[in-house]
């Protein structure tokens, strides 16, 4: 069994909430852990620095050519598991993984309904919601090199769902389960990482969750900024809220999100209306 253990969405989907749980029930400390120091016991697989010299602009062949010695770099970080936040696909382009399952211990993989996505990730990225919603739907879809991190392939939010679930050793989130019932789903991930059916205690658990709510994140964004904050320039804590697409979609926008995905959400219990 390999190192890594994948922290896996597409992207606004709840990772970087997965990742702030994860830091505060690890450090079991009295006050929040920084959003800006989660790299102390996680990282973004796509970071520049695993793959080359940051400035360099890599093709999606030349990053695939280095991605095996990057992913064996990545299991040398931490003596036991190391988490790596990953918005890529778990497909294989250039003949290489783009998750190199030899170095994978399991993967978390966070799923969220893609009418909620296409909001969020339209106000991440300053795009209009009918791109994200285009952009959404290609198989082919891209996050483009740029010098601080390489390219990540996403593919479409159905191909990219379906990649995770498949995948050995994986546990499944739903964000909005997380909302609902956050000591249920927060505590199955502590207990898959550690290999247990025991429940984990109450009270780090409950801390933890405390430390990385929605109101706590954005109130460290507000006051001290957030280095991985989006180009369009918003804050990227938001709203932390499920199903807010049903007052601020068109029904244009949301049959065509049915049309593409509508076969895959159901399987993730997400209805048509």
């Amino acid at each position: 069994m390999g190192k890594l253990v994948w922290l896996a969405s597409y992207p606004k989907s709840g990772n970087t909430w997965v990742r702030a749980f994860l830091h505060n029930y690890i450090v079991n400390a009295e006050t929040p852990h920084s959003i800006n120091n989660l790299v102390d016991f996680s990282v973004a697989e796509c970071a520049m620095g695993f793959f080359g010299t940051p400035g360099e602009v890599l093709s999606p062949r030349e990053v695939q050519a280095r991605r095996p010695q990057a992913h064996e770099t990545l299991t040398k970080l931490h003596p036991d598991l190391v988490f790596v936040k990953t918005h890529n696909a778990n497909l294989t382009l250039h003949n290489v993984p783009l998750c190199t399952p030899t170095l994978t211990a399991g993967a978390i993989y966070i799923v969220r309904d893609p009418r909620d996505v296409a909001l969020s990730y339209a106000a991440f990225t300053g795009k209009n919601v009918d791109e994200i919603i285009e952009f959404m739907g290609q198989d082919g879809a891209a996050n483009a090199s740029d010098g601080v991190q390489v390219f990540e392939l996403l593919s479409s939010w159905s191909q990219h769902a379906l990649s995770w679930v498949s995948t050995p050793r994986r546990l499944l989130v739903r964000y909005e389960d997380l909302l609902a019932d956050p000591e249920r789903g927060f505590g199955r991930m502590v207990r898959f990482l550690g290999g247990t059916n025991d429940r984990p205690e109450l009270a780090r658990l409950r801390r933890a969750i405390e430390f990385s709510s929605f109101s706590t994140l954005s109130g460290q964004e507000a006051r001290n900024g957030y280095r991985a904050a989006g180009a369009a320039g918003g804050k990227f804590f938001r709203a932390g809220q499920a199903g807010g697409w049903r007052d601020r979609l068109t029904q244009a926008q949301t049959a065509k999100i049915w049309a593409a995905h509508g076969h895959v959400m159901e399987k993730f219990g997400y209805p048509q209306k």
